[in-house]
């Protein structure tokens, strides 16, 4: 089985790029329609009913394009609205907390990771649940940087302001004592993390400024290339990689026994990069990760679910595409 319709990537502004990216790399040949919700970011300062409004809003406009797999490349969402999401759509919906929880418990060396995300994926301990899930062993210190996704959307990824304000934001996990003399994470002065985990997508943009600040014993891990090699796990389960790319498996033998056939690609990829915001603002940020080759952002505007909960619309008003029946969902 293959599949040459387009993955669907969406996040609350341009975080969600840094997974693109990294989708781009492991998967080359696949096409893909990326979806920033800008006019609205932030998203991780907002109620939870708002996020999970927005979020189906924004991957009710992916499903209508009709895509194959769905990829909320959106910590905020993925924490808050995961559940709801698979659950409104007959397409598997990959998140981006599992993966990148996987990767951070993989990393740590003294079993002490902290977390920097937005306010709402703090507020959900996702991700101290799924580094609990990976490894109980493992100490999980949480900690919003409210501060960080704006400076991102605004384009904002070095220079003092930058240094600054991730100087101040990361202060409570490097052991910065408060009013009273004490730790703001209680834990001895010799235990410090030796792993920081990235619980946003936007927060790659500034990890060379990150970087700086927590120095070289400290391992940085985002969730962008463990989510693209889930994803292209759940294509391949599913049936659903793009043709010429099918593995040989018992069923499908391919050239010789259980070897890799020859590749044989049909039309060449397309990438589709759509905004709900300032269009020169998402193509500027863009530019920098992907150079002159990236295509033409165009301004969308999604229908939105007036003042309801969006789990009581139906996603499938205008007759979207449905996926195969069966299909396997990812982490």
């Amino acid at each position: 089985m293959s599949d040459p319709r387009p993955i669907g990537i969406f996040d609350s502004g341009v975080g969600g790029l840094t997974v693109l990216r990294e989708i781009l790399r492991r998967l080359p040949h696949e096409s893909t329609i990326y979806l920033g919700d800008n006019a609205r970011a932030p998203y991780g300062t907002r109620i939870d009913d708002e996020v999970r409004r927005f979020s189906a809003e924004a991957l009710d406009e992916l499903a209508a394009r009709a895509v194959k797999a769905l990829v909320v490349a959106c910590n905020t969402s993925t924490a808050v609205a995961l559940g709801d999401l698979r659950a409104r759509y007959d397409l598997p919906v990959l998140g981006v907390v599992r993966p990148g929880a996987a990767a951070a418990a993989l990393a740590t060396r003294n079993r002490r990771v902290g977390v920097i995300a937005t306010p709402a994926t703090v507020r959900s301990h996702a991700y101290f649940n799924a580094i609990k899930d990976e490894n109980p062993a493992v100490e999980v210190y949480e900690h919003a940087t409210p501060r960080f996704v704006p400076m991102v959307e605004a384009g904002l990824l070095s220079g003092p302001e930058v240094r600054a304000a991730v100087a101040d934001g990361l202060a409570p996990l490097l052991g910065e004592r408060d009013g009273a003399g004490e730790f703001v994470f209680p834990r001895p002065p010799s235990a410090k993390i030796d792993t920081l985990l990235l619980g946003c997508t936007h927060y790659p943009l500034l990890r060379g400024v990150l970087a700086d600040a927590v120095g070289d014993r400290v391992a940085i891990v985002d969730s962008a290339t463990a989510t693209a090699s889930s994803l292209a796990e759940l294509l391949s389960v599913n049936g659903l990689e793009v043709p010429g790319t099918t593995r040989g498996t018992a069923a499908d033998p391919g050239a010789a026994g259980h070897s890799r056939p020859a590749e044989r690609y049909g039309a060449p990829a397309t990438h589709i990069q759509l905004t709900t915001g300032d269009v020169d603002r998402f193509r500027s940020i863009a530019s920098r990760m992907f150079g002159d080759a990236w295509p033409e952002v165009q301004s969308v505007e999604l229908r939105t679910h007036r003042g309801g909960d969006p789990r009581d619309s139906d996603p499938h008003d205008g007759d979207p595409p449905k996926a195969p029946a069966g299909l396997k969902g990812a982490g």
